[in-house]
C-alpha cells in the first residue's frame, strides 16, 4: 500500500512539529509495509529522498497570493502540480497534514475525482481558523463552530479595526464585498469592507472540508469536540494523539545551588509567546534563572520579530539565543534543563515539544490552553500558566519556581514517559486500511 502525505513544507526546509511527526510517521510505518511518499510545496517541482524516504515537491505560486486564495480557494498552480504528482504516484490514500492556501481543499478534491481516500490531521487550528489561533478575539478559546459573521468580526478584530467599524462592515451585504473584490480592490479599508464576502468563502471550503474527507485524525481533545460540534461523525474521527521517536532518556539529580535551567525550542512566531516569555522575565531580574532559546527560522518568519527577539535576549543576560538544533538531538539536549518552557498564544495541538520533554523526564511550564492543558497535569508533572497570556502570571511563575528549589525536581519525579510513534503508526496502519478495502468494495461494486 502507498500513502502520499501532504505537510506543509518539508526539509531541507527548518521543519516544524508538523513535518516531524510526518516523517516519523512515514519511518514506523515502513516496517508494515507501507510505503510513503511525501508531497510538499516549493518554488518549484523537485524530487529526492531523505534516507531512503522519497519526497516530491510540488509547485506553487512564487507571486503573492490573490485575497481568494488566502481565504480559500486555494492556488490553482499548486492545485495543478499536485495534480501531476497524484497521477505519477498512484496512492492508495492521501493523508493531508497541512490545509493552506497551496495545501488547499482542491488538492483534496483532485484526490478523490481520482477515487482515492483522504485523511486529514487536524495539526494546527489554520486548518478552519482563518484567525489561525483558534482564539476568539484573540482573548479565549474559542469552540471552532463556523460562522461567517463571527469569524469575520475575529478576522477583523486581529487586523485591529476597532469594535465600531467591525459592526458597520460586517453589516453589509455580502454582495458589496463581492463587487470590490471583481474591481480588484483590497488592502486596508477595503479589505475589511469585503470580510463578510471573504469570510463565506472560507467558511464554505472549511464546511466543504469537514463533509468530505474520509476521516479525520484528532491529536487532542479539543479538536476532537470541535469536529464534532461541525457536525462530522464519530465514525469519521480517529483520535490518535502525538507519540514520540527514540526512548526515554535519564538525567542526573541536579546540583543544588546552581540557577536554574530551562529551555524554549520552537519557531520564532508570535503564536509559540516567545516574546512575552522574554518580556516575563525581564520584569524580574534578580530571579537566578538562565534562559536558552533554540529558534527557528522559516522562509516566512517576520525579520522584525526576529530582530525584536534578538534585542529582547541581548538585553538579558540570563537568556541566550541560539540556533535550530537537529531533531535527533533534541531529547538529550532536554535532559540537561530543569524545565521545558511552553508559553503558546494559540490553541497548540500537541506540541509536540511537550512530549519531548517528558520523554527527556523534565517537567512543562505551560500556557494554560489547547492542547498543553490536556497533556499536563497542572502541580503533578509541570505547571499550568493562567492567564496564558499575561506577562504578570509569566512572572509570577517564574518567581515562585525559583522560591521553591523542591518545586521542580518533584514534578520531575513525577513525568510519565509519553507514547511513541509506532503507537500511532498502528493506529495509522489501521485506518488506511480500512479506508483502502472500502475503496476495493467500492470498485467491485461499480464494476
Amino acid at each position: 500500500m502507498k500513502v502520499l502525505h501532504v505537510p506543509y513544507s518539508f526539509p531541507p526546509d527548518p521543519p516544524g512539529g508538523t513535518e516531524i511527526y510526518v516523517d516519523g510517521l512515514c519511518r514506523v510505518l515502513e516496517p508494515h509495509g507501507i510505503q510513503s511518499v511525501v508531497a510538499a510545496p516549493a518554488d518549484a517541482d523537485r524530487a529526492y529522498d531523505i534516507d531512503g524516504l522519497p519526497i516530491r515537491r510540488f509547485a506553487c505560486s512564487a507571486s503573492a497570493m490573490s485575497l481568494e486564495a488566502l481565504y480559500g480557494g486555494g492556488d490553482p498552480i499548486a492545485t495543478a502540480s499536485f495534480a501531476r504528482v497524484l497521477d505519477e504516484e498512484r496512492p492508495d490514500v492521501l493523508h493531508m497534514h497541512a490545509i493552506s492556501p497551496a495545501c488547499s481543499i482542491d488538492l483534496v478534491a483532485t484526490a478523490q475525482q481520482r477515487g482515492i481516500p483522504v485523511v486529514v490531521t487536524y495539526h494546527t487550528p489554520a486548518i478552519s481558523c482563518q484567525r489561525g489561533t483558534m482564539l476568539k478575539m484573540g482573548a479565549e478559546q474559542c469552540s471552532g463552530v463556523l460562522g461567517v459573521e463571527p469569524c469575520a468580526a475575529c478576522v477583523l478584530d486581529d487586523l485591529g479595526v476597532n469594535p465600531v467599524v467591525r459592526h458597520m462592515v460586517t453589516a453589509l451585504p455580502s454582495e458589496v464585498g463581492r463587487a470590490l473584490g471583481r474591481h480588484g480592490w483590497s488592502g486596508g479599508v477595503w479589505t475589511a469592507m469585503r470580510m463578510t464576502a471573504l469570510m463565506e468563502r472560507r467558511v464554505a471550503d472549511a464546511k466543504r472540508l469537514f463533509d468530505t474527507a474520509d476521516l479525520f485524525v484528532s491529536l487532542t481533545p479539543w479538536v476532537t469536540r470541535l469536529l464534532a460540534a461541525n457536525d462530522v461523525p464519530s465514525s469519521r474521527i480517529v483520535y490518535s494523539p502525538h507519540g514520540t521517536t527514540g526512548g526515554r532518556v535519564a538525567r542526573g539529580p541536579r546540583s543544588q545551588g546552581d540557577a536554574i535551567r530551562l529551555i524554549h525550542l520552537g519557531r520564532l512566531d508570535p503564536v509559540k509567546g516567545t516574546a512575552l516569555l522574554l518580556r516575563s522575565l525581564a520584569a524580574a531580574p534578580e530571579l537566578p534563572l538562565m534562559l536558552d532559546i533554540f529558534g527557528i527560522v522559516q522562509a516566512t518568519s517576520d525579520t522584525g520579530l526576529i530582530d525584536a527577539l534578538r534585542s529582547l535576549a541581548e538585553a538579558d543576560p540570563r537568556v541566550t539565543l541560539r540556533p535550530s538544533m537537529p531533531h535527533g538531538q533534541v531529547l538529550t539536549t532536554l535532559a540537561e534543563y530543569d524545565a521545558v518552557v511552553v508559553p503558546s498564544q494559540w490553541a497548540e495541538t500537541g506540541p509536540l515539544v511537550v512530549l519531548e520533554a517528558f520523554a527527556a523526564g523534565v517537567p512543562v511550564i505551560g500556557s494554560a490552553l489547547g492542547g498543553i492543558v490536556d497533556k499536563i497535569e497542572h502541580e503533578r508533572d509541570g505547571l499550568l500558566v493562567s492567564p496564558f497570556d499575561s506577562e504578570a502570571a509569566w512572572t509570577a511563575t517564574l518567581t515562585r519556581v525559583t522560591s521553591r528549589l523542591d518545586l521542580l525536581p518533584g514534578l520531575r519525579s513525577a513525568v510519565v514517559a509519553p507514547r511513541s510513534m509506532v503507537d500511532v503508526g498502528r493506529e495509522m496502519l489501521d485506518a488506511y486500511r480500512t479506508l483502502a478495502a472500502k475503496r476495493a468494495a467500492a470498485l467491485v461494486g461499480a464494476r
